[in-house]
């Protein structure tokens, strides 16, 4: 461990703590929080998957909106990727294709604060299992 040699080192370390705190406490009820999911397959961080879940995550923060943004493996749209898939407390997900940071910032505004569409979804070719 380091030595904190100044007050700008412990508010560091007090700061971490608190963001290692805040995503147990959101990890406990995730459904009842909007879920973001990032795939983080290959494929995915070969088209940018990494710098959009960056972006999700401090956005969704700035914003003062409840969420859990997290990474996932293959969502089998390679061809679309980067992929979000996005869940509302209550709704079912939706999954996004070709996020870049303009439809990542439109499905903030648009989907996630309002619950109004954006265009890019890939359309469900599975049912969910129970």
């Amino acid at each position: 461990m380091e030595k904190i040699k100044s007050l700008a080192d412990l508010r560091k370390i007090r700061e971490e703590a608190r963001e290692k705190l805040d995503l147990r406490v959101k990890g406990d009820n995730p459904e009842g929080l909007v879920q973001v999911k990032v795939a983080m397959a290959t494929c995915g961080i070969a088209s940018g998957a990494k710098p959009i879940m960056e972006f999700f995550v401090e956005e969704l923060d700035k914003r003062g909106i409840a969420a859990v943004v997290t990474q996932t493996g293959c969502m089998g749209y390679c061809y679309a990727e980067p992929t979000v898939e996005v869940q509302l407390p209550g709704r079912e997900p939706v999954v996004y294709g070709f996020v870049d940071r303009k439809r990542a910032d439109e499905i903030i505004e648009k989907y996630i604060k309002n619950g109004e569409l954006v265009e890019g979804i890939i359309p469900v070719n599975y049912e969910k299992i129970d």
